[in-house]
């Protein structure tokens, strides 16, 4: 049985598989490619109830539910204000929680070092070698180190999934760069829990005013050619800044009070929106698996992102717990797979929204307006009410109740 685990990328999805791996038994240790932490970095992002609900099971949730605020619902607007559509959770699911992602960062990985998860910086992967019975990750800084299993959690632009599938597809471009922004005392009331998107005439807006009189919202920019995040990072924040306001200019909405309130050093340029498709074909090879972002990337849209891999680090480490690794891996895809695919699915729709023209910014509304009507919160409570039994030895009767 599996006894070590090399895992690639020290993000969010890293240090949660190594604790859910410590927790069945086995010891992994964490290579992150950067020569530093990331605490400190990042813009905003979300866990939904099924996320907080896997980090319970490694006695996590109360540990990072104090750092984040409650997202009860989404209102979708207009240019001009108007209220579209409200999607909120199923009734009795909890709601949302926002953080930002440097918080959440500093919570996990506080809380992996003490419980003694080791994390090395500097370690970019370039190459593995196989024998019977381990695996060696080979580093660009020459080192290597050996384990029984290795596990990439390395995000879309995974170096793990290329070695597992050399014709493994990767990030297409979605026609939009990202920022986002906190400010303090912004001069708008409170959103009681909710956070209003709208459909710009030039660009996507969504914000959000707690009640301790804070404010983050995000910009979803339209623009025709790829820029990587290092391009967009070039140009200063204080430049994007009226950028970004001039392209609310003829909005109704509090976006541009929001832009103008909001410091150069407060700005996060996130970068391009890239979408990943709807599925990789080959998640694991020999002794090596793909967990998170790396096998399965739903649009950022979607909300999910970090909690469908906070699920698949736990239902990962239950396998190993349970099986010898090749039965493991596939043991994993199977009870994974149907559930992700079926999120992507519901979810691919949303970018392409956001980069429509003036008509299609009329067709989208109208169909948005009929989806409300149509679309029963109770409906989508698969989503959000996904709990993981620890405790229940992984097998067949569990595979016959997937989602």
């Amino acid at each position: 049985m599996t006894k070590t685990a090399l895992i690639i990328g020290g993000g969010i999805a890293g240090p949660i598989a190594a604790m859910a791996l410590q927790k069945a038994g086995i010891d992994a240790t964490v290579f992150e490619a950067y020569p530093r932490s990331a605490e400190g970095v990042g813009g905003g992002m979300s866990l939904a109830p099924n996320g907080l609900d896997a980090l319970d099971v490694l006695g996590l949730g109360d540990l990072v539910r104090p750092a984040g605020q409650p997202m009860t619902g989404i209102v979708m607007q207009d240019w001009a204000g108007r209220r579209l559509a409200e999607f909120g959770n199923p009734p009795g699911v909890p709601p949302m929680r926002f953080f930002w992602r440097s918080d959440l960062y500093r919570a996990i990985n506080q809380e992996a070092a003490r419980r003694g998860i080791r994390t090395e910086f500097g370690k970019r992967l370039v190459s593995v070698t196989e024998a019977p019975d381990s695996i060696t990750a080979h580093f660009a800084d020459g080192t290597e180190v050996t384990g029984d299993v290795l596990i990439g959690a390395d995000g879309i632009r995974s170096t793990v999934r290329t070695l597992i599938d050399a014709d493994a597809p990767g990030p297409a471009y979605a026609g939009l760069i990202s920022f986002g922004g906190r400010v303090e005392h912004p001069g708008v009331a409170s959103t009681l829990g909710k956070m209003p998107m709208s459909f710009g005439k030039q660009a996507f807006f969504g914000y959000q005013v707690f009640d301790d009189d804070t404010a983050v919202w995000f910009v979803n920019l339209p623009h025709e050619e790829p820029m990587t995040a290092a391009e967009a990072r070039q140009t200063p924040a204080a430049a994007w800044l009226p950028v970004l306001e001039a392209a609310f200019a003829g909005d109704r909405t509090p976006a541009r009070q929001l832009i103008a309130g909001t410091r150069p050093d407060d700005l996060v340029v996130v970068g391009p929106m890239e979408n990943m498709p709807p599925k990789v074909p080959v998640w694991s090879r020999g002794r090596m698996v793909l967990v998170g972002d790396s096998a399965h990337a739903p649009s950022s849209s979607s909300g999910q992102g970090a909690s469908l891999a906070i699920e698949s680090a736990v239902q990962l480490a239950r396998c190993l717990r349970d099986l010898p690794y090749d039965e493991a891996f596939a043991t994993y895809e199977e009870l994974r797979r149907p559930r992700v695919e079926k999120i992507i699915k519901a979810t691919t729709h949303k970018n392409s929204a956001k980069t429509a023209g003036p008509v299609g910014r009329v067709l989208n509304a109208w169909a948005l307006r009929i989806f409300a009507r149509l679309i029963k919160p109770e409906k989508m409570a698969w989503m959000f009410d996904h709990a993981i039994d620890w405790d229940v030895p992984v097998g067949s009767h569990e595979l016959s109740h997937l989602d």
